[in-house]
């Protein structure tokens, strides 16, 4: 059995996206997972699973809840749980004086084709900044969140996949859970 962990985009921020944690692991395990462990209200769930494709897992999840929740359609990005460790490790910002929930860690879909982005200009979004990992992108936003123009819909856009994004704690919390 593999360890995964799944991020579900865009759930109980409001009163039409409500999806119970006490739901998702239903789900998961309705998919094959098992040792289901959720984080949050947000969408963050680790589990176990003989599957060895995260795609595929990622879209058995998407069907899951269309069919649990009246065709609602939730993004998902399944990982191995043990690629948190390389994206913690593969940081490429200096943390020091940064505001981990203003640091987010875009969870993509596929990898970062660095010809789809070569364009954007760094000097364009300040004072945010993003530096692209292998199927993430890091991105600093000091003025916070909410005005930032590098979310996950830029993304999206540019790269053509699903995109999902967390912030620091959340990441290196999700990356603990996993080591336990």
């Amino acid at each position: 059995m593999t360890g995964y962990v799944a991020l579900l985009r865009g759930i109980n921020v409001g009163p039409t996206t409500r999806l119970p944690m006490q739901d998702l692991s239903r789900l998961l395990e309705g998919i094959g997972g098992s040792s289901v462990r959720t984080h949050l209200q947000s969408g963050n769930a680790l589990f176990e699973h003989e599957q060895a494709d995260p795609g595929k897992l990622a879209e058995a999840l998407e069907s899951a809840i269309a069919a649990a929740f009246d065709g609602r359609k939730v993004p998902c990005v399944v990982r191995e749980a043990a690629d948190l460790d390389r994206i913690v490790e593969g940081n490429p910002f200096d943390m020091a004086g940064v505001d981990p929930a203003r640091f987010l860690v875009v969870f993509l879909s596929g990898p970062v084709e660095p010809d789809r982005i070569a364009d954007l200009d760094p000097a364009g979004f300040a004072p945010d900044a993003f530096r692209p990992g292998e199927r993430e992108i890091y991105v600093h936003c000091p003025d916070g969140v909410q005005k930032s123009r590098l979310s996950q819909a830029l993304w999206e856009r540019r790269l053509g996949l699903t995109a999902t994004a967390r912030n620091w704690n959340t990441v290196t919390r999700l990356a603990a859970m996993a080591a336990e």
